[in-house]
């Protein structure tokens, strides 16, 4: 063949069992260096702070939800997504509709309205937090395709905006101008300290944990392809007392609990 000269040498290549075993010693040496180098990079989660949402993880990035919407005003560039979402279940539950008037955002309450204004040729919308996104560096907002459509970003793919949170409608009719912001320091609080697959096993949970703690009780959950039974127990009416509870279980053999408003 071209490039190759006849020898009568042996041929010492990768057929050789001695070379063949001193390369595989080697190609697991690296392989383990490039595990052990990428779980000593991998960021911890961060510490959840009193009052927060669970902070969740995303190509390796930690984010913590906001508590509340109250205030919040930030620019940079809204994108949006279409076709290949719709149907898809969303962050909150839904499927994604691509001709509703939703958004995704990282961090904003899910359920929480925002103006977002075109910053280059002055178009507005508002839209409902649903989903959790875009995980894209300098990007802040994704929109649905209507809204997008209407703001006059589908033709470039990107815009600079301004988002700012509005709240939740009064009375649920968004046809107003009519906003109030949530009220996230008294209601109706528990605590989840379990979640399962098996209806029996959460069942079971439930009576053991009624024994320790009050309002021990189960809420499913279908996300469209498994049902969960979630565990939860206690109660509370303010967030301060929601904190101080929450620690509790923590330091006593729940270090997974975390508050949920009903």
């Amino acid at each position: 063949m071209p490039g190759m000269t006849e020898t009568n040498q042996p041929v010492h290549s990768f057929f050789c069992p001695r070379r063949k075993r001193n390369v595989w010693r080697l190609t697991t040496r690296v392989l383990f260096l490039i595990f052990i180098t990428s779980c000593a990079t991998s960021p911890p989660p961060p510490k959840r702070q009193p009052g927060h949402p669970k902070p969740y993880k995303v190509f390796g990035k930690w984010y913590q939800p906001l508590p509340h919407s109250n205030g919040f005003r930030q620019r940079g560039l809204a994108s949006w997504y279409g076709r290949d979402f719709h149907g898809k279940k969303t962050s909150n539950g839904e499927n994604y509709n691509m001709y509703a008037m939703t958004a995704a955002h990282k961090t904003l309450p899910l359920g929480t309205y925002v103006r977002v204004y075109n910053l280059e040729n002055h178009r507005q919308v508002k839209v409902r937090i649903n989903d959790r996104g875009p995980f894209v560096r300098g990007r802040i907002i994704d929109l649905s395709y209507t809204a997008a459509s209407k703001l006059g970003v589908v033709g470039p793919g990107t815009a600079k905006v301004e988002v700012v949170a509005l709240g939740t409608p009064v009375s649920g009719d968004i046809t107003r101008q009519a906003y109030k912001q949530p009220d996230y320091y008294s209601g109706n609080f528990t605590f989840q300290v379990g979640a399962f697959i098996d209806r029996d096993n959460a069942q079971a949970h439930k009576r053991k944990l009624a024994q320790r703690f009050q309002n021990a009780h189960i809420t499913v959950y279908d996300n469209g392809t498994r049902v969960y039974y979630r565990v939860r127990v206690g109660k509370a009416t303010t967030l301060a007392q929601a904190v101080k509870f929450e620690a509790y279980l923590i330091q006593n053999g729940f270090p997974d609990a975390f508050l949920v408003a009903e």
